[in-house]
């Protein structure tokens, strides 16, 4: 690992080696952990700097001009990455750092299953790990929410990887198959978080469930919508978007979320959070699904169907009772013995396709794992000069 590329200084200005990617429909940076500041106040000076967001405060309308990010916050999430020994076996350790366009604030709380994609790929790449004709394995612990995924990619004796298609992503690029294991409770310790299968929440029935990520989950037709909207036209209708910000705001405050320091987030911060809870509308599927979603981040409507989301929902139909178990179709109800069950969650971008290993147990839902398929690409490496970087930073980083 001494091998890894550090910080260095180049014309006077501080530069740092960053991988730019793409994982399954997120795009953001893979930064090597230790060529990053321990202090936590320079590292997030840096990530501003990285994907152009506010040095400090608000700036509505910031197109993110001066660095790496691309307005959603699907296009702004930044992993730092390392590797570590569990057992006999290496694997990578990762965290997240969720940023937004507007503003200098930058969330810790959550993980992202699309951009993890792009870990094993980024291991490989620089040499952190290898693989062997035939396929690649490795752990992957999230530091943000404590979740351990397996991810696999299949590799050929010309080094070329197995390659996959998926909703949203044009093309065919290097697989990878993430399994999530225990993810119950990612954030909140509970299946659900409110002890409730459904709750009324700011006049809305709503089901919270906590599989990988807290979600707040409630019927389209209880909003007039349908679930089969552009999400274009969701975030253009501002009554309806105003009635989703109360309902995630007051369910996050019953779901007890969290900082990343554990004191609870108030309704303020929920009401202006990036990235917990998620929020999303279901309704009765139209193409040959499942059940039809329409997933908010929750401030935006993803454009397909993050990962996290997508298993969360995925369990949350297999719970009797819940809001996505009475507009699912075709989905029956686990038995006494873990098993596979398919959900495929109709979205803007296609179907993706989650399996979810759970069993009837005796106090409710037990999920032993989670899994889907996600595809991932290097779109650029190098080295970013920092031309604004502060004295402090620049010590930092070239320590």
């Amino acid at each position: 690992m001494s091998d890894l590329p550090k910080p260095r200084l180049r014309h006077g200005v501080v530069e740092v080696p960053v991988h730019h990617m793409r994982g399954g429909t997120s795009t953001g940076l893979v930064i090597w952990d230790r060529a990053a500041p321990r202090d936590l106040v320079l590292r997030e000076e840096l990530l501003r700097h990285l994907m152009g967001v506010p040095l400090a405060g608000e700036r509505p309308g910031n197109r993110q001009v001066t660095g790496l990010g691309r307005g959603p916050a699907t296009s702004n999430k930044v992993f730092f990455a390392d590797i570590e020994t569990a057992g006999d076996r290496p694997r990578l350790v990762s965290t997240l750092a969720q940023l937004a366009a507007g503003h200098a604030a930058i969330d810790w709380s959550v993980n992202c299953g699309n951009m993890s994609a792009a870990l094993p790929l980024w291991a490989l790449d620089t040499g952190i790990a290898s693989a062997t004709a035939g396929g690649f394995e490795i752990d992957i612990r999230n530091t943000n929410t404590g979740v351990v995924t397996t991810a696999r990619m299949s590799r050929e004796a010309d080094g070329r990887f197995g390659m996959a298609e998926i909703p949203g992503v044009d093309g065919a690029f290097p697989s990878v198959d993430l399994f999530l294991h225990a993810p119950v409770g990612a954030k909140t310790g509970r299946l659900l978080p409110t002890g409730a299968v459904c709750d009324t929440v700011a006049g809305h029935t709503v089901s919270c469930v906590d599989v990988a990520v807290p979600m707040v989950i409630a019927e389209a037709a209880a909003f007039g919508k349908t679930a089969h909207e552009a999400p274009p036209a969701l975030e253009a209708d501002a009554a309806f978007m105003a009635t989703l910000r109360e309902v995630w705001t007051e369910a996050g405050l019953r779901m007890g979320l969290a900082r990343r320091d554990g004191s609870p987030m108030t309704a303020e911060e929920l009401r202006r959070s990036e990235t917990i809870p998620k929020v999303c509308i279901v309704g009765p599927p139209r193409s040959g699904g499942t059940i039809a979603v329409r997933y908010f981040t929750p401030q935006t409507a993803h454009g397909s169907m993050a990962v996290s989301g997508g298993c969360c929902l995925a369990a949350a139909a297999l719970i009797e009772g819940s809001v996505a178990h009475r507009v699912a179709q075709g989905l029956g109800l686990p038995g006494p013995a873990f098993a596979e069950h398919a959900v495929a969650i109709e979205n803007p971008a296609g179907i993706l396709d989650a399996t979810v290993i759970a069993r009837a147990g005796e106090t409710g839902l037990e999920v032993q794992s989670a899994a889907y398929r996600r595809s991932t690409q290097i779109l650029l490496q190098g080295w970013v000069p920092l031309t604004r970087a502060s004295a402090e930073l620049t010590a930092a980083l070239l320590d």
